[in-house]
């Protein structure tokens, strides 16, 4: 397997902050899956079931309360700074928000070579940017705004920065984190077909967060339901609608807007 999670638990205090004072929320509450190698995992559910969290965790952005997370055979639930740099490369997060996962003040080039810039010491900058040219060509950037600014790029265009951001790096596994939510519904699907490209291409594990369950079908070869904190159904890829079990589950499926004849 290349990625194993056993047991995962983390509980935020809310209303004050701390066990005295604050509400418990249980955001993940014993949470165990395997993911192998070129999988695409979809992580469903409403604000609030877990699924950034657990994102986060598995990133190694947040601690867990408790558990393991075994990536490729290793225990890295707790692993030092120095191991972790080198994990990072391997596995890399895509966030919602394009425009402020970027940073205004710096050129595309040089906010799609940073990590590469840091973890890889000996890379010049004519090979750097090599690499970088490269990267935005694969993920359909015009070359030539290497120079330009966030600001210069729409919404689907920053996110395929942040995209290229991401696969710089070579990583193994990617979590996308609700990556196509705050773009119109026609750029989408433009995305989506990227990312299926990528992971044709570069032999890629995603593990794709979204509160649109057809959407994430799309995309999938399996499905995981979430709601407070736990899984509650596993999906396969495929006629979802049919074969949907938990009521939850079927609730996701019944808010999906649809078109109505008028």
């Amino acid at each position: 397997m290349l990625l194993e999670v056993k047991n995962l638990k983390k509980t935020f205090f809310i209303q004050g902050g701390s066990k005295s004072k604050g509400k418990e929320v249980h955001a993940l509450d014993d949470v165990s899956f395997s993911i192998k190698k070129g999988e695409t995992i979809g992580v469903v559910g409403e604000s609030g079931s877990g699924k950034t969290t657990l994102g986060k965790v598995i990133a190694k952005l947040l601690p867990p309360e408790s558990g393991k997370i075994i990536w490729k055979e290793k225990d890295i639930t707790d692993i030092s700074e120095k191991k972790n740099l080198s994990f990072r490369k391997e596995m890399q997060v895509i966030f919602q928000d394009p425009f402020s996962s970027l940073n205004p003040r710096w050129k595309v080039g040089s906010i799609i070579g940073e990590g590469l810039k840091n973890l890889t010491l000996n890379i010049n900058k004519d090979s750097l940017e090599h690499e970088v040219l490269n990267v935005m060509k694969l993920v359909g950037l015009d070359q030539k705004m290497i120079n330009s600014y966030p600001h210069e790029f729409s919404g689907g265009q920053r996110q395929r920065i942040a995209i290229a951001r991401a696969i710089l790096l070579k990583p193994e596994f990617i979590i996308c984190d609700e990556i196509v939510s705050a773009l119109d519904v026609s750029i989408r699907g433009l995305i989506i077909n990227l990312l299926k490209d990528l992971k044709d291409k570069l032999s890629l594990t995603y593990f794709f967060i979204s509160h649109d369950i057809k959407l994430t079908n799309m995309i999938s070869d399996r499905i995981f339901i979430m709601k407070s904190g736990k899984i509650v159904e596993i999906l396969e890829n495929g006629d979802i609608e049919r074969t949907a079990c938990n009521p939850y589950t079927r609730s996701l499926l019944e808010a999906v807007p649809t078109l109505q004849k008028v």
